[in-house]
């Protein structure tokens, strides 16, 4: 698999604070190792979408990341709006996340993970494209 970054996907980090920086590097990573497992994807691209890090892949839809000042003690992993991705997440996970709306898991600073849970939301928004005709996206 192929990574491409964008220079200035490093430069928006720094503008976080550093809690939110260290979260939202965990789930770069979660991101990163994801992708990585999966053969059908054949490129990473690390990129700015509205100004926040996201990644886009050849057989995905976009996933986007951020920290807001407005909701401090947060930050969110973000999923196309219009797709099945959040709808099914909250069907085969139910209150293991907290979603907003048909766009994102938001987490609190101070939270634990569910990290199996999370990368399987995260393979399904990587290869959305492949497996969006799957009964649950195959999760």
């Amino acid at each position: 698999m192929e990574l491409i970054k964008e220079h200035r996907w490093d430069e928006i980090f720094e503008i976080y604070p550093f809690k939110a920086q260290d979260r939202l590097t965990y789930l770069r990573r979660l991101v990163h190792e994801t992708a990585k497992d999966c053969p059908e994807i054949t490129y990473l691209h690390e990129t700015l979408k509205w100004n926040e890090p996201s990644f886009v892949t050849n057989c995905g839809s976009t996933l986007r990341m951020d920290w807001k000042a407005k909701a401090p003690h947060q930050y969110a992993i973000y999923f196309q709006c219009t797709s099945k991705l959040v709808s099914t997440f909250k069907l085969v996970f139910g209150n293991i996340f907290n979603f907003e709306g048909n766009r994102a898991i938001i987490f609190d600073l101070d939270q634990s993970i569910p990290q199996k849970e999370l990368m399987a939301c995260i393979r399904a928004c990587l290869t959305y494209h492949k497996v969006k005709n799957l009964p649950t996206l195959g999760i």
